[in-house]
């Protein structure tokens, strides 16, 4: 592994781990929110609602999990690291951002998500609802 690699990883999860401290005081986003704006052209996310019509994390977007039988969540975007979590099938996801890690089935890409516990999620099966998160 490249001293950058290694440097990109460190960055990645000490970012991480200031997320979960955030997410120990912010409460987790509602399953059924509604996005609202977002051009994908503007670097401005997309406004969030929960179901009484307050203005949610601006910084949060949202997927369905497509993965049959389930998704499991990890502490880091790799297919190594420690499971956190399972996601049902067709369980909608708050994602907080974007990062190139393992590939899976052909993308790279994985999804920080915030549902109450920080953890990633390979894009492969977490279908955008709205815009696409950005990087991270």
């Amino acid at each position: 592994m490249s001293a950058r690699s290694a440097l990109a990883r460190l960055a990645i999860a000490t970012a991480a781990g200031a997320l979960a401290v955030t997410a120990a005081v912010t409460p987790a986003a509602a399953d059924d929110d509604v996005r609202e704006g977002g051009d994908p052209g503007s670097s401005r996310p997309p406004v969030a609602f929960d179901q009484q019509g307050d203005q949610r994390d601006p910084r949060l977007y949202t997927g369905v999990v497509t993965a049959r039988g389930g998704l499991l969540l990890r502490s880091r975007p790799d297919r190594g690291s420690q499971v956190i979590r399972r996601a049902r099938e067709g369980e909608i996801v708050s994602i907080f951002c974007k990062t190139a890690g393992d590939n899976v089935r052909g993308n790279p890409l994985w999804y920080l998500l915030t549902d109450g516990t920080w953890a990633w999620g390979p894009a492969r099966y977490i279908d955008n609802i709205g815009p696409a998160p950005r990087w991270c």
